[in-house]
Formats: C-alpha cells, structure tokens, sequence
C-alpha cells in the first residue's frame, strides 16, 4: 500500500507509525484508517520489529478524532460510521508487540481513545488529553468507555465523557492515562529508550503478557457491542471537520417526550420518566 495519510518508518527494532495531517491535527479520515490497520498488521507480525510507536507529526496534536471535513460533515469510509475505527482500536490490543502511543499535543476525541487503547503512553508536557463526544452527538460505547473506566476508574471515565473537561499532560499521568511525562525536547529520546528495553526481552513473554492483559477487559467491551450499543454519527456542522473542535451551533434534542404532559414537567413522576427514555 502507498501511504497518503501516514508515515512508516524503521527506528532500530521499532516500526514508527505517524498520522501525517497537521492541518486537520492529525484528524483521521477513512483513507488514515486503512492505512493505519495496513501499517500496523505491517509491523506486528514483523519478527525484526519489537515495539510499534504511534503518534502524530507536529507539536499540536497527536490526533483530535474523525475528519468530518472529508465528505460533507460526514465520514468517508467503511463501517457503521463510516470509519472503521473499532478494527482500528481492536488491531492495536490484537497485535503481539507492545503499542505505544507518543502524545505529542492534542489527544481528543477518537485520539483519546487511541492512547487509551495503546499498551503504553509516553507524553509531552504541553500534552492535552479529552473527550469531546457529547459535544458533537457521538460516543464511543467500546474501547472509549469501557476500557477507559479499566485504565482510570469508573468515576473518573465518566467525568471525562460526561464533563468534557480537557485534562493536561500531569493530570493524565496522576489518573493513570499514560505512563510518563517529559519535556517536548525529550520526547523522542524517552520514547526511544523504552523501545529499546522492550527489545531486550523476550518477544514471546511479552506477546503473552499483553494477550492475558486483554482478556479481561475484552469481554466487558464485547459485552457493549452485542447490548446493541453503536457509535453515533458526530452532528454535522463542526467547526474545522474535527472531531476535537467547538461547535458551531447548538443541536439540543428535547428530553421530555413529545406527548409527555407539560404539567408533570416540574419533577412529578411522568417527568421523571419521560427522562429516562430517548425520544
């Protein structure tokens, strides 16, 4: 495959994969999608390869999520959605060789959930993590949600999607989010030193190690994908086409049901019931 959206290359024993659209902040379109899924197939079952480093070009953003800006405020591959980006986010855990995210600015969006779904998460201090689904009408009822309550508690998972709060580099580390901190100067160094401990043990140990660590949470994720539970396309009329990004009007769907009695719309009982149910 010719790469138009990434690039891949060989550091030593590790395959750098790096979303190259820093004018969109590395925002994925479908066409990064297949790249990404080819890239990293590519380096996971290559035996010379002993650590897969994911990251994004340019100071500003690792990644802030899916591209609307591709097709009409929409998106433009393959899927449910139009991304195939549970393939994406299940490739990542599925590959034998320790995935590791370098968070290099923005991680918003579907770009929080790549680093959520990496194995490990080194970042720069002017790093950014958050969610923003709420904001634009989407979510992401696998990995982004269920996997995220594994990695940082059930209470502070929720906060991140219910508040979409954007939370820096020192707070991402103190949660549990990612491994390491260091300066943007140093970022590659560090990156660069953790591969190479990873190539000095046994590959098989380690594909091992990460199989037993994923078993436990992947059955919490299949769980809320056979509960029905599909991502929501992102409102159209974003800001910029990314995910990550304001926007520009608001698109509030009523709670109460439109033959709900507005009498009750106090706090009685039909109000109360009325707001457990989507309209």
């Amino acid at each position: 495959m010719d790469y138009q959206d990434i690039i891949y290359e060989v550091r030593e024993q590790a395959a750098w994969i790096t979303i190259n659209r820093p004018e969109k902040y590395n925002a994925f379109r479908g066409q990064t999608c297949e790249e990404l899924i080819h890239a990293i197939n590519k380096a996971g079952w290559d035996k010379a390869i002993a650590a897969i480093v994911l990251t994004g070009t340019g100071p500003k953003a690792f990644c802030t999520g899916g591209d609307q800006s591709a097709h009409d405020g929409a998106y433009d591959g393959r899927g449910t959605i139009g991304l195939p980006v549970e393939e994406l986010q299940s490739l990542i855990r599925d590959v034998p060789k320790p995935v590791i995210a370098r968070v290099n600015g923005f991680a918003i969006g579907g770009g929080n959930v790549l680093v959520t779904c990496c194995d490990l998460a080194i970042a720069s201090s002017n790093a950014v993590f958050g969610q923003v689904g709420p904001k634009v009408g989407s979510v992401d009822p696998g990995f982004g949600t269920a996997l995220l309550a594994r990695v940082v508690g059930e209470k502070k998972a929720r906060e991140i999607w219910m508040l979409c709060r954007r939370y820096p580099a020192d707070q991402a580390l103190q949660m549990g989010l990612i491994n390491a901190v260091v300066a943007p100067e140093e970022l590659d160094a560090e990156v660069d030193r953790w591969c190479a401990e990873i190539a000095a043990l046994s590959p098989t140990a380690i594909a091992i190690a990460k199989k037993s660590f994923n078993l436990d949470s992947e059955s919490g994720h299949l769980r809320h994908r056979h509960a029905g539970a599909q991502p929501l396309l992102p409102d159209r009329g974003v800001e910029g086409g990314c995910e990550g990004l304001p926007r520009k009007a608001s698109s509030e769907v009523p709670l109460r049901r439109p033959d709900a009695d507005p009498a009750n719309e106090k706090g009685g009982p039909a109000c109360r019931r009325s707001r457990s149910v989507t309209p």
